[in-house]
């Protein structure tokens, strides 16, 4: 089973790198951008994968490992 995790700054958390990309969008003559948040996404191929306990799993992954729960908000979609 496929699943997709997004993971991005929670609101409030300064993202210095968004800013950076904000600045340079602006700089370029794309001044409508008001904001830019980076995150990540990462694919996970679960093998054997039983779909009732996928959500269990992956928010143990996420909450263990793949996101920092103090900084970081994470979503994820599971697919076949």
């Amino acid at each position: 089973m496929r699943v997709s995790v997004y993971i991005t700054p929670k609101a409030g958390v300064l993202d210095p790198q968004g800013q950076a990309v904000l600045g340079s969008l602006h700089s370029l003559g794309y001044t409508e951008v008001a904001d830019v948040r980076i995150g990540k996404y990462i694919v996970l191929e679960l093998e054997g994968a039983d779909p009732a306990q996928v959500e269990a799993r992956v928010q143990e992954m996420c909450s263990r490992l793949l996101a920092n729960p103090i900084i970081e908000d994470f979503r994820f979609e599971a697919g076949s």
